[in-house]
């Protein structure tokens, strides 16, 4: 069974005290054909989307601390990058982005999107 590891950097929408945005890192494992399309498509530095459930986990360290971890068990997996759009430029990736869900491409209709009611109470 194909599984893939990977790790996101994903950075706050507000600065620290000192003015900088911090970055956060978050394990990622994707399975079966969404695991195949991404060792197949992606590259340090892509840019995608994560939808899936969270896994926390509880391991012993050589050291014999324990330690504890959170990860992000994909479902889905989006790419936000087109091959155009990538510095690295040899990328075989559809051009646009497209959902992976179990190795199916996806993508959502634009041309039904309507404009947000101004007099939403939120």
């Amino acid at each position: 069974m194909a599984v893939c590891r990977l790790s996101i950097a994903v950075t706050r929408r507000f600065s620290n005290a000192e003015g900088t945005r911090e970055t956060d890192f978050f394990n990622v494992t994707a399975w079966r054909g969404t695991a195949e399309n991404c060792a197949k498509f992606l590259k340090k530095g892509n840019k995608i989307a994560v939808s899936g459930s969270i896994q926390t986990r509880s391991f012993e360290r050589q050291d014999g601390t324990k330690g504890f971890g959170i990860d992000i068990v994909a479902d889905e997996i989006e790419f936000l990058q087109s091959r155009n759009d990538s510095s690295e430029g040899s990328s075989e990736a559809p051009a646009g982005g497209f959902g992976v869900a179990g190795g199916s491409q996806q993508s959502a209709p634009q041309a039904d999107l309507q404009p947000v009611d101004e007099d939403l109470p939120f």
